[in-house]
């Protein structure tokens, strides 16, 4: 039996624990104050209540209302609701500290007990106290009601458990048309007892407990009771009609027992104490089964889950989630055939018959409280391996019968130890032992045929095919030869729990906790799809798309990494097969289920990604296809015009036509809206069309003069031209009667204007200029000036007369940017002649194509021809020039295949597709999975999702310069011609590469000048003993790789060495900053805590000069505290590295002073004899086989109780956080 932690909080101490019935919630009231609710799925904190003043002891959720009590010292019973997040009212009347309450299961009740030495029952819908229960001489610490029937159970510390009989109660509030008018009135009138009444009387007294009773409550099924105390006791008790009484005893705590309770599956007792233990006693037996401890944390509180396998205890620091067991049945699938076992059976599912039989006993397997962990069957010998976890893991081999109806026969099988089992072969199976690291290879009688030993450190193994295994490691997945004993490939994954491979075994997905990881069969990784919350399992649909479960979902992953949500659940399932629309599977209670699901989802996405688009096409007809995700998912992959057909929301559907370049939605749509933005963007995508009546109804429905001008000036409409010159005089607007006027080159209106406005000077100088000297010498006049007066005017000036237009086409629109019309747009308009099909993704055949969006009906053949002839380079390959002028149709058209519209564009028509081609920023992005080029792309978001994936990156300000001068060193500025922006050009490292799928952006962060420069910059200054600056040179190197780039797969072992060189330093460094900053105390501790530091010191690898400097520090402290031996074992390991002369003396002479008194003065927390690692915040040693976490990026060790932190060493990723693995390499 093992403690499979689900959750755990940090926070104040914990007095009282509560589940949600339905949601996975759980309430923890607190020792400060407060009541927190967490979500113990996601682990995250929901919600903080904190209107009690003192501590909280007791909490309860209501099994069906959204309401939950507590209650605590300040004597208060509080009634929350938890959607409005607010105390709906407080119940008062009890006199001292409320110890626990609880609702009832039916009745609208709330049960609370007190160290006024009463319980009371409360009427939460009423808020009045309806029963006071009397008869407890102490402080009452529990009182809980029976799950079925009308009792109440209480415990004291009168060193009694009382039973209470309360079905007076229930009649009392439950038929009150039973009783008569007169004592219903007589009941009303009467106040509650405080020395008890009828309602509630006691059933049994229940002693003997030799001290105080701190818990009791009953089974949830059985007559049973469980009692515990600080007697240091957990006590059993029956009761029947008449009488209880003590069964028996469990004894093994070394403290006051605070909580027990009966587990709900099995026969087990749970019971948890001050000692700092969990304990598990069998019912049946009273002898402890297991016993769970922890190090500083004494518990208070027990609870299980009402409908779960789940536990809940409170201690001084938080709280822990967890299982006894794991809940996941062995199974293993083989074509049409399930085998699983359950209840100490192994037991075939056909999936074609819907048919369940059980065919073997295994009783063996496992053991009474533990399930057997996984399965491996072999058809062609029908025989099956059972692995368990008991006895430190043990293997069965069963032979199968060959007819599997009838009753299950019993089969001892072949036993061995082993973690791990699985068939290999036809008459072969591999056994892993953790242990020794050892594979061993048996035949079917369980001999050994030979064993290695494993290429690490392996966790388990599974099947690869005949005669390979996949071995789970740490950080990697590797791909095993059992007849070479090779290596032939490796994956970094994070730990990997299960393997499903696909029908075909081309594909491999390989599950950890929260990653998958989709990789051929030679392991090639093709996509990683991360997961928030814990997947449990998977299987391959028929078509090659990946169906998984997580907690609460049903999921889809496709193979280049799209996923999405199929079905939410309410349970966590566990898949073995995926038919059509239906999911069988299996659920933590062993039962087989079938689950029908709707796939058009993913089969769309699939047949969109595949380009086959007949299926998609049937897809949209004959499904219901809609969610802002698939519009979401339709747009990002390049199908606007997919998406169009599916939206309905004017908004939406605006934004989708104006990328698919559909001017009649959009201008539908823009009416339906009648908004100026949108009235703007038509505008400029017509005008992109060049339909430029659009743009004139656009520009008049906004009134935008000024544009409607200058495009009735660009068209040649002059008498529109006129209206808009009247239009503005009426408006009042000079500067825009200026412009028409000039627009119009009519000069009298200018000078005109120019009079009006005051600008006698302009008016004159532009009569002149026209040569109207009768207007100039009028202008003269009026002003009081002659012709003498502004005789130094300047003799250059020229018209400024527009030209006049050769050819009007303000009466239609010009040649317009043709959109060709595609597949689905043809289909969805059923018109379908003259459309081809885009042929699919793995073909680069031309194929025919018809005039784009009746184009026959605006203009003429010939002036089809003669466009067409004018603008296409190879106009004479694609058109007949020798028959009538006309379009030959039987002509080949070349066909060109568009990555990311699919649209088809005729490259002899010279037409052009209106969709934006993707910058070199997105092909950086699409080309490389590494952090810097993603950066260099200018997509800081991914960039920083692909550190938190690979190193559990958490902090990126000290990256920020980085970030900002790989940007910049990746763009070259190009100074443009005068009046005109400067041209930004990205630069890329493989400038001769024609193919942009292999385009990268320039490297910025050469590793090679890391190691010549900042890494020898780095210990100069550690030489030098400038400490801190060289922590700062160290760590600037530990930033600088997580955006370096390298070309080999060697220069890739170089960066994880020197990150390993960097993490070895820091720490050290900041050791030695620590002791030194510690010197000034000269108390025993002070001087204690010193030496440590130094002995520390000298455990990190440095470089051997730098490894001198930390010995013959420690050497000389120790020397000087007289601490003899330890500076003697420093003075060898100094001597062993050859230092300079007049250290070798020196420590020759330490060595022969401590040889004649070899001890210490100062015990030291250091053991020279185990190896050990340091902890990175508290600067203590983490000896070999005690518990740690690591920083996922640095690798640096940090004592448990720091999970969570931001790493020391690093200052980027979160210690015991998870990560795929740095990538430097394309």
């Amino acid at each position: 039996m093992q403690m499979l932690t689900k959750f755990e909080s940090k926070s104040n101490r914990v007095k009282g624990i509560a589940f949600h019935p339905k949601r996975p919630w759980i309430l923890a009231a607190l020792h400060n104050g407060s009541v927190q609710l967490w979500d113990y799925r996601m682990g995250t904190l929901l919600e903080r209540f904190d209107e009690h003043d003192g501590p909280v002891r007791g909490v309860a959720f209501h099994p069906s209302q959204p309401l939950f009590v507590s209650a605590g010292d300040d004597y208060k019973i509080k009634v929350w609701n938890y959607k409005t997040r607010r105390c709906q009212f407080t119940l008062t009347g009890h006199l001292d500290y409320v110890r626990t309450v609880y609702f009832h299961h039916e009745y609208p009740w709330i049960l609370s007990c007190s160290d006024d030495q009463t319980i009371r029952i409360w009427n939460w819908q009423s808020r009045n106290c309806i029963a006071i229960l009397t008869g407890h001489n102490h402080y009452v610490m529990s009182a809980q009601f029976h799950p079925k029937e009308d009792l109440i159970v209480s415990a004291s510390l009168d060193q009694t458990v009382r039973v209470w009989d309360i079905s007076g109660l229930r009649k009392k509030n439950a038929a009150p048309g039973t009783v008569s008018y007169d004592e219903s009135a007589h009941r009303a009138s009467q106040q509650a007892d405080i020395f008890g009444s009828t309602d509630a009387i006691v059933k049994y007294v229940l002693e003997g407990h030799d001290r105080s009773v701190n818990w009791a409550t009953f089974h949830p099924t059985l007559p049973l009771i469980v009692s515990a105390g600080d007697d240091r006791q957990v006590k059993l008790w029956r009761m029947n009609e008449t009488k209880a009484w003590e069964v028996d005893t469990c004894r093994g705590h070394t403290n006051n027992v605070s909580c027990t309770i009966f587990h709900q599956r099995q026969e087990l007792i749970i019971s948890v104490a001050e000692d700092k233990t969990i304990r598990v006693w069998d019912m049946s037996k009273r002898t402890a089964v297991q016993t769970f401890r922890r190090e500083h944390d004494r518990f208070w509180a027990l609870t299980a889950h009402p409908e779960l396998n789940l536990f809940a205890a409170g201690h001084d620091n938080g709280l822990i989630v967890f299982k006894l067991e794991r809940e996941r049945p062995a199974y293993a699938v083989h074509q049409s055939n399930l085998f699983y076992v359950k209840d100490k059976y192994l037991r075939v599912y056909d999936y074609s018959n819907n048919q369940d039989s059980a065919v073997l006993s295994v009783r063996r397997a496992g053991s009474q409280f533990v399930q057997p962990r996984a399965l491996s069957y072999n058809p062609a010998e029908r025989a099956v391996l059972i692995t368990s976890t008991v006895d430190g893991g043990t293997y069965e081999l069963h032979s199968l019968p060959k007819d599997f109806s009838g009753e299950a026969p019993s089969n001892e099988g072949k036993r061995g130890s082993g973690n791990s089992a699985i068939f290999i072969a036809r008459n072969r199976f591999a056994v892993l032992e953790k242990a020794t690291q050892m594979i061993t290879i048996r035949d079917l009688q369980n001999n050994s045929t030979k064993s290695f030993k494993s290429p690490g450190v392996v966790n388990e193994i599974f099947y690869a095919g005949t005669g390979q295994l996949l071995l789970s490691t740490p950080t990697s997945v590797i791909l095993y030869d059992i007849q070479q004993r090779r290596t032939i490939s490796e994956v970094t994954t994070p730990p990997v729990k299960y393997v499903v491979w696909s029908a075909d075994m081309s594909h491999v997905a390989l599950l950890s906790k929260h990653t998958i990881t989709i990789a051929t069969k030679s392991l090639e990784q093709t996509c990683l799809i991360h997961e928030t919350i814990r997947i449990k399992s998977a299987a391959w649909d028929e078509s090659g798309i990946l169906i998984y479960s997580t907690l609460n979902h049903i999921k889809y992953a496709l193979p280049q990494g799209d996923n999405g949500i199929i079905r939410t659940l309410d349970q966590p399932i566990y898949l073995t097969r995926i038919k059509g629309k239906n999911v069988y599977c299996l659920d933590r209670d062993g039962k087989t289920r079938t689950i029908p699901i709707d796939p058009t989802e993913y089969r769309f996405k699939q047949a969109l990604t595949k380009r086959n688009y007949d299926e998609v096409l049937q897809i949209i007809r004959n499904s219901n296809l809609v969610g802002q995700s698939i519009i979401a998912y339709l747009q990002k992959k390049g199908y606007p015009e997919i998406a169009l057909h599916f939206v309905r929301e004017d908004k939406t559907r605006f934004e989708l036509a104006l990328e698919c370049g559909n001017i009649e939605v959009g201008l539908e749509t823009a009416k339906a809206m009648d908004k100026e933005e949108c009235w703007v963007k038509l505008a400029q995508e017509a005008l992109r069309q060049g339909n430029h009546q659009i743009v004139e109804m656009c520009y008049q429905r906004i009134k935008n003069f000024d544009r409607l001008s200058f495009l009735y000036l660009a068209t040649g409409n002059t008498d529109k031209l006129s209206k808009m010159l009247k239009i503005a005089e009426l408006r009042g607007d000079y500067m825009s009667r200026f412009h028409n006027s000039l627009f119009l080159g009519n000069v009298e209106e200018r000078i005109r204007l120019l009079r009006e406005v005051g600008q006698a000077p302009l008016a004159y100088m532009t009569a002149r200029t026209h040569g109207m000297h009768d207007v100039a010498e009028e202008i003269l006049e009026s002003s009081g000036l002659t012709a003498e007066d502004v005789a130094d005017l300047p003799t250059h000036g020229t018209l400024l007369v527009p030209p006049q237009p050769l050819m009007r086409v303000h009466d239609s629109n010009w040649p317009q940017l043709a959109v060709s019309r595609n597949y689905f747009e043809a289909a969805f308009t059923g018109d379908m002649e003259g459309v081809a099909l885009q042929a699919p993704i793995i073909s680069h055949e031309a194929e025919p194509q018809a005039d784009q969006w009746g184009m026959d009906d605006e203009f003429s053949i010939p002036a089809l021809d003669h466009k067409g002839a004018s603008l296409s380079l190879h106009a004479t390959d694609a058109l007949d020039m020798d028959g009538d002028g006309g379009w030959d149709l039987d002509a080949d058209l070349a066909a060109e295949l568009h990555a990311e519209t699919g649209a088809i564009v005729a490259e002899s028509s010279g037409l052009t597709i209106p969709v934006a081609g993707q910058s070199e920023a997105e092909v950086w992005c699409q080309n490389s999975p590494l952090a810097a080029d993603h950066v260099a792309a200018g997509a800081f978001e991914s960039a920083m999702q692909l550190l938190n994936r690979q190193v559990g990156a958490v902090n990126f300000e000290p990256l920020k310069d980085h970030f900002l001068s790989i940007f910049q060193a990746s763009r070259a500025i190009l100074t443009g011609n005068e009046g005109m922006p400067s041209l930004m050009v990205p630069v890329r490292r493989n400038p001769d590469e024609t193919d942009q799928r292999k385009a990268l952006p320039v490297l910025t962060k050469n590793f090679q000048s890391l190691i010549a420069k900042e890494l020898q910059e780095a210990y100069k200054s550690t030489t030098a003993n400038k400490i801190t600056e060289a922590c700062t040179l160290f760590r600037g190197i530990l930033h600088s790789l997580l955006l370096t780039v390298v070309t080999s797969p060697t220069e890739a072992e170089e960066v994880l060495q020197l990150v390993g060189v960097c993490r070895e330093y820091i720490l050290g460094l900041s050791i030695e900053l620590t002791r030194r900053e510690g010197q000034t105390d000269t108390s025993p501790e002070g001087i204690k805590r010193m030496l440590e530091l130094a002995a520390y010191f000298t455990g990190v690898q440095l470089q051997p000069k730098h490894m001198i400097i930390s010995l013959r520090t420690a050497m000389t402290a120790c020397y000087k505290h007289r601490n003899l031996q330890s500076a003697q074992t420093f003075a060898r390991r100094l001597l062993e590295l050859a230092p300079p002369g007049q250290a070798a003396t020196l420590a020759r002479q330490i060595q022969q002073v401590a040889q004649a008194n070899p001890r210490d003065e100062v015990q030291l927390d250091y053991d020279q004899y185990n190896s050990f690692v340091v902890c990175g915040i508290s600067y203590t040693p983490i000896y070999r086989g005690s518990p740690s976490v690591q920083c996922p990026y640095c690798r640096a060790h940090y004592k448990p109780e720091f999970q969570g932190n931001l790493c020391t060493v690093c200052d980027i990723s979160q210690i015991g956080g998870t990560g795929t693995g740095m990538t430097v390499i394309v």
